[in-house]
């Protein structure tokens, strides 16, 4: 591990490790994405229970990160969550709201993904978009369904808005078109495709301005423009994305706003040619 590496954050460090673990360590490294204040609570043996991993894993695990021992992690950690970070706050068998379950489950990853995103770098986000060329939005498998949930609430107040790739198409007819005057939105949440880090090189390669958007458990890019993590721990059989679905509204919101006058104007058109044609 290199002096910059050994300076990161505890948290940064396991996502940063997550691509190149073996299958034991990475499962310990996805419960200690979700829940990083647990190393901080817990000796080496009951993380391993909680995790459902071997004590051996979570040494070779800490290794790995580059520090010397269980104990030097611990600290990191501790000394992180001293910080107030909703994210050391979140524990796998937290109370749920006894008549509705899933509502503090949400509030919570809310909470956490919004304490990382800052409503400037969202306004930045929309100041870019207004600007742009054209905008892009990406997204495979799940995320796709993001990408399109996005790009109905953008299209009415930018001139020009894409989901890619649709049926039959590759990335590279599109990042072969894109230039540094778009704007890219990329939603890349689990299970990520194989290609991605790939392609995010290549349309950061064409000086378009880069926003992406995952899950915690990848890495951070910092070369990108934006990487905004949305967090999606759950004790149910499936990710919950609602700070997803919250950051998609945010980013149109503020869109929306910065738009003024001309953006008002232009939902106005929408809503009176959605009459005529019996739409509404």
């Amino acid at each position: 591990m290199t002096p910059s590496d050994s300076e990161k954050p505890f948290l940064e460090r396991v996502r940063q490790s997550l691509p190149d673990l073996h299958p034991a360590e990475r499962q310990l490294g996805e419960f200690l994405v979700q829940f990083p204040g647990e190393i901080a609570s817990y000796n080496a043996q009951e993380l391993a229970s909680l995790a459902q991993v071997s004590k051996a894993t979570v040494s070779r695990f800490v290794r790995r990160l580059g520090f010397e021992n269980y104990e030097e992690a611990r600290r990191m950690a501790r000394d992180e969550s001293r910080t107030g970070s909703r994210l050391f706050l979140a524990h796998p068998d937290g109370p749920a709201a006894p008549d509705h379950p899933g509502i503090a489950e949400e509030i919570d990853n809310l909470e956490r993904s919004f304490s990382q995103i800052s409503p400037d770098q969202i306004a930045s986000v929309a100041a870019e978009l207004l600007n742009a060329r054209r905008v892009w939005l990406v997204g495979f498998r799940i995320s796709q369904s993001f990408a399109t949930y996005l790009y109905w609430q953008l299209l009415k107040v930018l001139p020009d808005v894409a989901v890619v790739p649709r049926g039959g198409e590759t990335m590279g007819e599109h990042i072969a078109v894109m230039e540094a005057r778009d704007c890219v939105i990329v939603f890349g949440l689990r299970r990520r495709v194989a290609t991605m880090e790939p392609m995010l090189d290549a349309i950061a390669a064409t000086g378009a301005k880069l926003c992406y958007i995952t899950d915690e458990s990848a890495p951070t890019r910092r070369d990108l423009t934006w990487h905004f993590h949305c967090v999606t721990a759950t004790r149910t059989p499936q990710f919950n994305h609602a700070a997803v679905l919250a950051l998609c509204h945010r980013v149109m919101v503020a869109t929306t706003q910065q738009a003024g006058r001309e953006g008002r104007a232009q939902l106005s058109r929408i809503e009176q040619l959605n009459e005529q044609l019996g739409q509404l």
